[in-house]
């Protein structure tokens, strides 16, 4: 009897057991890249860059085709992944100070870290904020160093051994994996640096040796509205700006070029390598089988088109990125049409943490589309913008639907560019002078000034 008994119990305890292992929720790794344009991506089209483990994600989960930054520059961008909110309504970007307190005590590493889960940040951090270490179990905030060279990517040691960046990056993944607890679920914050170039060195960009002999026979192809007459077509203040600045670093020469975009997509194979440790680690510690991997870029770039070189201008070079989210416990792989954005990354990450998603945040969970729904069927149009008031980049803001894009430069609100993106996805025809377009400008003039102002109203109170 006594036997009985015990076996008895010991059934009820496995079970209990195995009720609370799945009771768990699920691990969550986000992976945040710096200037990866939409097509720096094999899965997207792009039948030069090696990204394999990249496309394996892409392939096996949700693939979203038209994934954008509502503001194409780093800090501003980053903040609203942080706190599922417009520049427009958290007010951050470069020069303005630390981040306010509503918005980074609201952010999604301040809540999770408040939850069930084990939380770690590894990387470009990219906000002004004096406590970061609070936002996370485990962190280390870094970018690139100051040295005006190679240095500016190779200056962090393992082992003794200076490595470059994005391999330190990963390795700090793969010992956060390693040591987290095992009866608690983790979310893992990772931003690495590349492939943003390292403005300050004459080289501009620098990787590992692992990726050396990719695009060495390769000659890169030249860009597209490289001509003269597309780069005249700009305003005065774009043409004088650091979008033309850094072309001349990196794209007015042949040889520039040649350089350039062959760096540039060597460093985004190697974050593509690092990718491929973490998950070999994840396969090994038996729990691939349930952590999700959501992967992002901060902003888009521009390769020289309209000869410009950076980001923060409304045209999709700057504001299109890649976004992919790989759930290993759904069947449902596909590619979505609709327009995801930066400020969905929060609401999804709760979402998948089985978390309440703050009722001011103006994001929606992408989660959904792993199980089955369409959550983004409601969304027509978004805000894009970029704030950031400084001579050497106008300030600019606009919106885009589907089929439009509408926008102007905020120091010169006469001049005004409107595109057909279904007949002219390059946005090589500015309509807004034409009259058969007038009542299109207006409208879309309007809802742009209706939105501003809607997100002005949702500023937190400090």
């Amino acid at each position: 009897m006594t036997r009985i008994i015990l076996f008895i119990g010991l059934v009820l305890f496995s079970a209990i057991s195995c009720v609370k292992e799945s009771d768990k929720g699920p691990n969550i790794i986000f992976i945040l890249t710096d200037d990866q344009r939409w097509d720096a991506l094999g899965y997207a089209g792009n039948d030069i860059i090696h990204t394999p483990e990249m496309d394996r994600l892409a392939k096996e989960g949700v693939y979203f085709k038209n994934a954008f930054v509502t503001t194409p520059i780093c800090a501003a961008s980053r903040a609203s992944i942080l706190t599922g909110l417009y520049e427009r309504t958290h007010g951050y970007t470069f020069n303005t100070g630390n981040i306010k307190n509503p918005y980074i005590k609201n952010s999604y590493p301040a809540l999770m870290k408040g939850s069930e889960y084990f939380t770690g940040f590894f990387g470009k951090f990219g906000i002004q904020y004096e406590y970061i270490d609070s936002l996370f179990n485990v962190s280390d905030n870094y970018d690139r160093g100051r040295h005006k060279d190679s240095r500016g990517y190779f200056y962090k040691t393992l082992d003794g051994d200076t490595v470059h960046l994005t391999r330190y990056t990963g390795q700090q993944a793969l010992d956060f994996i390693n040591n987290a607890p095992e009866n608690q679920p983790f979310c893992l914050s990772l931003s690495f640096s590349a492939p943003h170039a390292h403005d300050p060195a004459p080289g501009q960009y620098f990787w590992q040796d692992e990726v050396d002999h990719l695009y060495r026979d390769q000659e890169m192809p030249p860009p597209l509205l490289g001509d003269d007459k597309y780069f005249e077509g700009l305003p005065d203040d774009v043409k004088k700006g650091y979008n033309r600045t850094r072309w001349y670093w990196r794209y007015d020469t042949y040889e520039k070029y040649q350089h350039s975009r062959k760096g540039y997509y060597r460093m985004i194979s190697g974050i593509d390598i690092e990718i491929g440790r973490i998950r070999k680690l994840l396969l090994e510690k038996e729990i691939a089988d349930n952590t999700i991997i959501i992967l992002m870029g901060d902003n888009g770039y521009f390769e020289g088109e309209r000869q410009l070189a950076g980001k923060w201008l409304m045209y999709d070079n700057s504001l299109r990125v890649p976004l992919i989210i790989y759930d290993p416990r759904s069947d449902n792989s596909m590619d979505i049409d609709q327009m995801s954005l930066n400020i969905d990354i929060a609401p999804t990450i709760m979402d998948y943490a089985g978390l309440p998603i703050p009722a001011h945040w103006q994001g929606k969970s992408l989660a959904g589309y792993t199980r089955g729904n369409n959550p983004l069927t409601g969304r027509k149009e978004f805000l894009c913008e970029h704030l950031w008031e400084v001579d050497i980049i106008p300030t600019s803001e606009g919106l885009r639907t589907q089929k439009w894009k509408y926008f102007r430069y905020r120091n010169d609100l006469h001049h005004e560019e409107l595109y057909d993106l279904e007949s002219d996805p390059l946005e090589t025809i500015n309509l807004a002078d034409e009259d058969a377009y007038s009542d299109i400008l207006i409208q879309l003039r309007s809802s742009f000034e209706q939105l501003e102002q809607k997100l002005i109203s949702q500023r937190l109170v400090e």
